[in-house]
């Protein structure tokens, strides 16, 4: 089973505007609601390429409910934490020329209900694939990635970290099965200017191998994708071609598509698959869906 975790779950309300004026009443032309979260895209994503997930995290008040009762519509298995107080927040995206966001905070999550949380983690068994996604809520300590794979250290489960900085590099010493930053944030951990020189990438990339990560995914937006894989195995990707539609959930689809290739054990594939699955979301107004990941897929093939 492939466990996702959205701490912080949304309603992603994205509003079309022809002409929008700061000061005025702004009227919309098209409206959108989607239901997000770093870990709940995975999640959406993994089912459209036909792989079973559960989606855990926390959810309170009516913005909560709305948020399982739609991935639970769309065939999303999901074991939310329900929370007393607050309500899952409400992300406002304007396109209109240049795109704005207005991000809720979301509730606060009390001790409790985190130990909850582990307490689920038991159902996590060896061979199994949790992964962790996004920023941590103010409410919770920040080592919590730690604590989650310090919990499940015991067993050989591949853990997903899609995080930064000091957040991803803390983890390392439980290795990791995959790691993905892109060249920028690789570039921010240890001090450097990283652009697109593929050598230098491969560079830095390595050291966070030697620092515990086994495979190290680093996207490059226009310039493609590098991985170094487990095995000594260095594999460099190029884009696929479109028009960019989305910047939001790119990232995530390409973490699910390639976890939904390495079960091929194939590392190339998994590479090609996750670019085709990240440029299907840029390239849609929504998340990636099959017809276009596997239209993409073949021009890298």
């Amino acid at each position: 089973m492939i466990y996702t975790v959205t701490f912080n779950p949304a309603i992603d309300y994205v509003v079309h505007a022809d002409d929008m004026q700061v000061g005025a009443v702004n009227r919309s032309r098209q409206e959108e609601v989607y239901f997000g979260g770093k870990g709940i895209n995975v999640s959406v994503v993994l089912h459209e390429l036909g792989l079973a997930s559960k989606a855990l995290g926390f959810v309170a008040g009516f913005t909560g409910e709305a948020i399982e009762q739609g991935l639970r519509a769309d065939g999303i298995e999901t074991d939310f934490i329900h929370l007393e107080k607050g309500f899952s927040r409400i992300n406002v995206k304007i396109k209109s020329g240049e795109e704005t966001e207005l991000n809720g905070q979301g509730p606060e999550i009390p001790e409790d209900k985190l130990r909850q949380l582990f307490d689920q983690l038991e159902q996590v068994q060896d061979g199994d694939t949790i992964i962790l996604a996004g920023s941590i809520p103010a409410s919770l300590p920040a080592d919590v990635y730690e604590q989650i794979l310090r919990h499940l250290s015991g067993k050989q489960v591949r853990a997903v970290v899609d995080a930064t900085r000091d957040l991803l590099v803390n983890v390392l010493k439980y290795k990791p099965f995959l790691i993905k930053p892109n060249n920028f944030e690789l570039g921010e951990i240890f001090g450097v200017p990283l652009k697109d020189d593929v050598d230098e990438i491969v560079r830095y990339a390595g050291k966070l191998q030697e620092m515990g990560a086994r495979n190290v995914l680093v996207s490059m937006a226009g310039d493609g994708a590098v991985l170094l894989d487990e095995n000594g195995g260095v594999h460099a990707c190029g884009v696929c071609k479109g028009t960019v539609k989305n910047s939001v959930g790119a990232g995530d689809s390409m973490a699910a598509g390639f976890v939904a290739g390495c079960e091929t054990g194939d590392y190339d594939y998994a590479l090609k698959l996750g670019t085709a699955t990240g440029g299907a979301t840029a390239f849609s107004e929504g998340l990636a869906k099959k017809e276009l990941i596997a239209e993409l897929l073949q021009q890298l093939m």
